[in-house]
Order: structure tokens, then C-alpha cells, then sequence
């Protein structure tokens, strides 16, 4: 029993994963917690550590399940393959991310780290570059921007923020 790796359906990694394991397959979706911008509002969602991928274990030789229904599974684009043979993953590596995954998913990943050049968005200062200072928790950001050659504090909105380009 070795793992392989899948390719998904673009945004379908927990719809193939489902259905695989419901055929009875053991497979694995590595999941981060991260922050977005969703409808100009910050959340914070679980999503796939690889975009599009998961891993699956079967038994190369045929005294496991069928590999044919993989190809047929709702979310699943292919198995992911070099030349004839499917792609080996190292259990290490698997088990190494099933050991941190815990651990990614307890904190998440921060949309703005405080330092970060961004820009904003919408309101009076819109088009503004500002400095990342820290998030009050209350979907407000404290940032900081120049100002007549002084920097000042401003309380925004952290939907009105973008990534500076």
C-alpha cells in the first residue's frame, strides 16, 4: 500500500474526497485555516493546503480496490501520473503533514501580517497606501498612513483593505 496523488476539479477537493471515501477508498485532504476577503468582509475559512490535489492509498499490485472508478468519481479530474505509473508519494511526507496539520489548522493564516503595505479600498482615503498595523477583532484594522509627513492611525473597515500591488 503506497499513497498517490489525485488532481481535483477546480474548488472540488472536499466533493472528491467525499465521494471517494464513500467507494470505500482511504484517502486524505490536508486542510489549512486561512483569512480571506470574501463580499468585502474578512473570514476566516478551511481550505485544501494544495489547491486541486489529495492523496489516496491503494496497492499498486490489484489485491486492493479497483483503480478504473477513480477516474469516474464526482470531483476527481485524474490520477495524477509520470509516463504509465501513478505518482508515489512518500508516506513520510503524508504522515509529516497529517503530524502539523493540527497545528494549521488551530491559527489561522493572516490575510494582512502587521508591517504589511496595503491599500485601501473604499471610503475617504481610497486609493491610500497605508501600513498593516493590527486587527481589533471586531472586523476593524488599525493602520498606519502619511499624512502632511506624519504618520497617523486610522480605524478602518478590513474589508476596504487590498493587498498592496
Amino acid at each position: 500500500m503506497h499513497w498517490y496523488l489525485i488532481h481535483t476539479k477546480p474548488r472540488q477537493e472536499k466533493k472528491a474526497l467525499l465521494n471517494l471515501e464513500r467507494q470505500g477508498y482511504t484517502c486524505y485532504l490536508p486542510m489549512i485555516r486561512i483569512e480571506k476577503l470574501l463580499w468585502c468582509k474578512l473570514v476566516v475559512v478551511n481550505e485544501a493546503l494544495f489547491s486541486r490535489y489529495l492523496f489516496i492509498r491503494m496497492g499498486l499490485d490489484g489485491k486492493d480496490k479497483s483503480w478504473s472508478p477513480i477516474r469516474s468519481t464526482v470531483g476527481v479530474s485524474r490520477l495524477v501520473r509520470f509516463g504509465e505509473r501513478p505518482a508515489q508519494v512518500d508516506d513520510r511526507l503524508v504522515e509529516e503533514l497529517k503530524s502539523r496539520e493540527e497545528s494549521l489548522l488551530s491559527e489561522p493564516a493572516r490575510l494582512f501580517n502587521p508591517g504589511d503595505t496595503v491599500r485601501i479600498a473604499e471610503g475617504p482615503f481610497s486609493g491610500f497606501d497605508a501600513i498593516y498595523h493590527m486587527s481589533d477583532g471586531a472586523q476593524r484594522a488599525h493602520v498606519l498612513i502619511d499624512m502632511l509627513s506624519k504618520s497617523v492611525s486610522l480605524q478602518l473597515d478590513s474589508g476596504s483593505l487590498r493587498k498592496a500591488e
